[in-house]
């Protein structure tokens, strides 16, 4: 294997979510890698801080405020990255949001609606929108975050667990539907991760789950989750389409 297949140096990637935690991680890793990233996210004050490490750094990258759950913006969002870095090669659909409600709780439907629209829709959206891009040279990747709730599910939590089937499905539909136009669809299960998601839980909490659930017994870094995604994206994985990688500390592999 020619050491150019393990490199993504000179192909433009988009990323989601970019501005914090996996997303962030992996804006950092694939513009150290070589790569032309687009740091996408809401958080403007965030983007420039990730944008202005990456170019400290010596990397090459652009920062866009894009709210994925707006069909409107995304079209314009994606022209501008080509405009200014290039044809997207590699799109990582990393945005999200979680929220927990109870099917009979009088917020059910806004948190259902907010994270199919976040966690699911824009996935799709995004796809459509980068696809010509993707498919021109037969060499696209698209890497799309789920979680193990997608492989599983928790009380309270349905339209977040729902909608990350849902992206389970999606990433295998697309699979299927895309392969023979030379775009990879595949997608990443984390599991616990130290995040901002899972900021709000206490450390004390979190060494307890960890321990009872975990045979790595500790949560994740955003980092070890980035490299699974690199692994996905490289020109050398022309063979991974509609997998599901789980990336838990073996919590999933473990009997409960």
């Amino acid at each position: 294997m020619t050491s150019d297949l393990r490199s993504i140096a000179g192909r433009t990637a988009l990323v989601t979510g970019a501005a914090s935690g996996i997303g962030r991680a992996t804006a950092r890793l694939f513009a150290g890698e070589g790569a032309r990233v687009a740091v996408v996210d809401l958080d403007a004050g965030e983007i420039d801080i990730v944008v202005s490490g990456i170019d400290e750094a010596g990397g090459t990258a652009s920062g866009y405020v894009l709210d994925v759950s707006d069909p409107d913006a995304i079209e314009g969002v994606v022209e501008q990255i080509v405009a200014d870095l290039g044809p997207i090669d590699i799109l990582i659909n990393n945005a999200g949001r979680g929220g927990g409600a109870s099917i009979d709780s009088p917020e059910f439907e806004d948190v259902w609606s907010a994270a199919f629209a976040v966690n699911l829709t824009a996935q799709a959206r995004l796809v459509r929108a980068a696809l010509p891009h993707l498919e021109r040279n037969r060499d696209g990747r698209v890497v799309n975050i789920a979680s193990t709730e997608g492989l599983g599910a928790t009380p309270g939590m349905a339209a977040y667990t729902a909608s990350k089937h849902g992206v389970i499905g999606l990433t295998k539909s697309l699979a299927v539907e895309l392969g023979s136009r030379g775009v990879n669809v595949n997608c990443i299960c984390p599991g616990p991760i130290n995040t901002g998601m899972t900021s709000a839980i206490r450390e004390d909490h979190k060494a307890i789950f960890a321990r009872r659930r975990v045979p790595l017994a500790r949560y994740g870094e955003p980092e070890e989750l980035a490299h699974g995604v690199l692994h996905l994206a490289l020109p050398a994985s022309s063979y991974i389409n509609g997998a599901v990688l789980r990336v838990d500390g073996g919590m999933l592999a473990k009997n409960a």
